[in-house]
């Protein structure tokens, strides 16, 4: 006996709880109450295995995407500009190989936007890890500290001056917090610490995308298993 898809209308096996063309989780109403109870049961069982994620098969595949768009991402890479397209599209393309692993091939947006935040996880720290040495070897193997520092000490220049004039138009007097700021933003440790900090704040920033991009990744699939439909 076959019944029809609700979302795709294409044929379905009565004892089926997804549908073979679009994954959709199928409820089947019945006369009979000895029945509906469960069809209930499978059609929960089916949502919740689609909620769910297989993390030996989901990590293969986030691991796999992390190593290049980390590096993309990374400040040594030309191609770091655009960072939030490589784990936008890292997660996105983890969560389709994932799916086509799968039978059925469906998951919620949730279960896509879980695999998209290990897939950012993974990437970011790839980025960071690659950037810091990177920074590392640029002052102690290739002796370009004072490069770094007179950039640096450039922009800090420039954001006091910014601050400054800020809290002249709001009428606030300068007692010596500007200085103090700077000579702080100025220190080795104060360098160390706002270089680390800025390199967090971004990767933190590129986790929330890769969320994003696996949750859309997950949304487009089920998409386009409609439109095959």
């Amino acid at each position: 006996m076959e019944i029809s898809c609700n979302r795709c209308h294409q044929p379905v096996e009565a004892d089926s709880c997804y549908c073979p063309t679009c994954g959709l989780p199928q409820l089947v109403y019945s006369a009979d109450p000895s029945v509906a109870a469960p069809q209930q049961e499978k059609w929960n069982e089916a949502v919740s295995d689609a909620g769910m994620v297989e993390w030996r098969p989901a990590l293969r595949v986030a691991m796999l995407l992390a190593l290049p768009a980390g590096l993309l991402s990374s400040e040594v890479s030309r191609a770091g500009i655009l960072a939030l397209f490589w784990m936008v599209a890292a997660a996105a393309w983890a969560v389709t190989l994932y799916v086509r692993s799968r039978r059925p091939p469906w998951i919620t947006t949730g279960a896509g936007a879980r695999i998209g935040v290990v897939t950012g996880l993974l990437a970011a720290a790839m980025a960071f890890s690659i950037t810091g040495i990177w920074y590392f070897l640029g002052r102690s193997v290739f002796h370009q500290g004072g490069a770094m520092d007179n950039e640096w000490r450039a922009f800090v220049d420039f954001e006091m001056k910014l601050v400054q004039q800020m809290w002249a138009q709001m009428g606030l007097p300068d007692q010596g917090q500007i200085a103090a700021q700077k000579k702080m933003w100025l220190s080795p440790e104060g360098h160390a610490g706002m270089t680390v900090f800025s390199i967090a704040l971004r990767d933190v920033f590129l986790i929330l995308c890769a969320a994003a991009g696996g949750a859309m990744g997950a949304r487009v699939l089920a998409r386009s298993k409609r439109a095959q439909g």
